[in-house]
């Protein structure tokens, strides 16, 4: 074999088809029989026939081009083009390539390189499942679904935690993804799980990682989120970025909740919802588990419920965020789609409120104004009749508009004008 120095092609000396064969296909020629026919019976290419017969005997020794192909140099320059300047365009391979003269058709040089991009491919897409200790990584993540609620379309946020060890699965419902949130999630599920892992993977939520050190390359969590995981005793670690695989754990268990416990249902109230998803969680820990192939309870309750750390003492306070709001002309202020009322004189005023555990506290300036018992219920109004005495010819009216879903009737407009028309 021969290769030209300039383009790396191939010529080949050697005839394509054995003289034997070219000596069959001559004496078939000569009794009448068609190309086609000759092919078929000799097993060789149609083309062949036609050569050998168009070119007599000099088509036994003439050189036949052969296939392009590159050297393994410039295989290996050609694969360094494509993972860097070239950012895996064949193209503009090609075009490099002919800047160090070496020409070659592009159909050359993407089969050359397909065997290399096939590997990079199943590179990248390759995992390598991770198991950890009983008691060593919990995997908390957070998903969406539109669900009716009261006759309500409503877009709910599930948090899910899933055990590294034994898989046992943990959900709250919430209407928000905000801090607050993922801090009642967390501490939720070590509540019912009766202790703590060392360690927690997070994703790079907005809520929880304010950045990335550049030097080293992690992610830089919230101050307010490495502090609370502090107080309860766990590590954070934040997944890698556009590898969600990373904690895969939870992301199958968030996946597992849409299809399998809230699939096709809806619900009469929030709390409904909430109290369905606990009984959904105690069948879910006594399933057979794909992986593991034991009842993630069963795996729990022999191996990693010895090894959590205790919860922390006294209970550490989970919610805790003051938000600045404007009260409405009807007397409410508005928190994760929940109004909550506020006395009448601050109309229009802005107030701050402080959302805790259990409660929602109202404050103009340092002074407590209101206070009230915290709901979850979407679009729920929570009023203190106190709160619009003044306004009203009697009690009786403040306590009408107070547990009205919708404020004033419009026979309360018509007593103010004088009476309908």
């Amino acid at each position: 074999m021969d290769q030209t120095a300039g383009n790396d092609r191939a010529t080949l000396t050697v005839p394509m088809v054995d003289p034997e064969i070219v000596k069959q296909l001559r004496g078939l020629a000569a009794i009448g029989w068609g190309s086609k026919r000759i092919a078929r019976e000799l097993g060789i290419s149609r083309n062949s026939v036609r050569r050998y017969l168009r070119s007599g005997a000099a088509a036994e020794t003439q050189e036949r081009p052969g296939a392009w192909t590159l050297d393994a140099a410039h295989r290996e320059t050609a694969r360094s083009l494509l993972d860097g300047p070239a950012a895996g365009n064949s193209v503009v391979v090609q075009r490099l390539l002919a800047e160090q003269q070496v020409d070659v058709p592009l159909r050359t040089l993407q089969r050359v390189l397909a065997p290399h991009r096939q590997a990079k491919r199943a590179a990248e897409a390759a995992t390598v499942r991770f198991e950890t200790a009983p008691g060593h990584q919990m995997q908390i993540d957070f998903g969406e679904k539109w669900i009716a609620i009261g006759g309500v379309r409503t877009k709910v946020h599930l948090f899910v935690a899933v055990l590294g060890y034994s898989r046992r699965i943990f959900v709250r419902a919430s209407l928000s993804q905000r801090q607050d949130d993922w801090r009642e999630g967390l501490a939720g599920a070590f509540r019912t799980f009766g202790g703590v892992t060392r360690k927690i993977l997070i994703d790079r939520a907005g809520a929880l990682v304010v950045g990335e050190d550049r030097e080293s390359g992690t992610a830089r969590v919230h101050p307010a989120f490495a502090g609370f995981c502090k107080d309860w005793g766990v590590g954070v670690a934040a997944c890698r970025p556009y590898r969600a695989r990373t904690k895969g754990k939870t992301e199958s268990g968030v996946g597992y909740v849409k299809r399998n416990a809230i699939a096709g249902l809806s619900f009469t109230s929030f709390a409904a919802l909430q109290s369905h998803l606990e009984q959904w969680m105690v069948a879910a820990d006594q399933r057979i588990h794909g992986t593991t192939h034991e009842r993630p309870c069963d795996r729990f309750e022999r191996e990693e419920r010895a090894a959590l750390l205790p919860l922390p003492s006294p209970v550490m306070p989970v919610r805790e965020r003051r938000v600045s709001r404007r009260v409405a002309t009807d007397c409410f202020v508005d928190v994760d789609t929940i109004r909550y009322s506020v006395p009448h004189r601050l109309v229009r005023c802005t107030v701050d409120v402080l959302v805790g555990d259990h409660e929602v506290v109202v404050f103009d300036g340092r002074i407590e104004v209101a206070r009230h018992r915290r709901h979850s219920e979407p679009h729920q109004r929570v009023a203190d009749p106190r709160h619009f005495e003044g306004i009203f010819r009697t009690r009786d009216d403040a306590e009408v508009i107070a547990s009205s879903p919708i404020g004033r009737s419009l026979a309360d407009y018509a007593d103010c004008v004088g009476g309908a028309a």
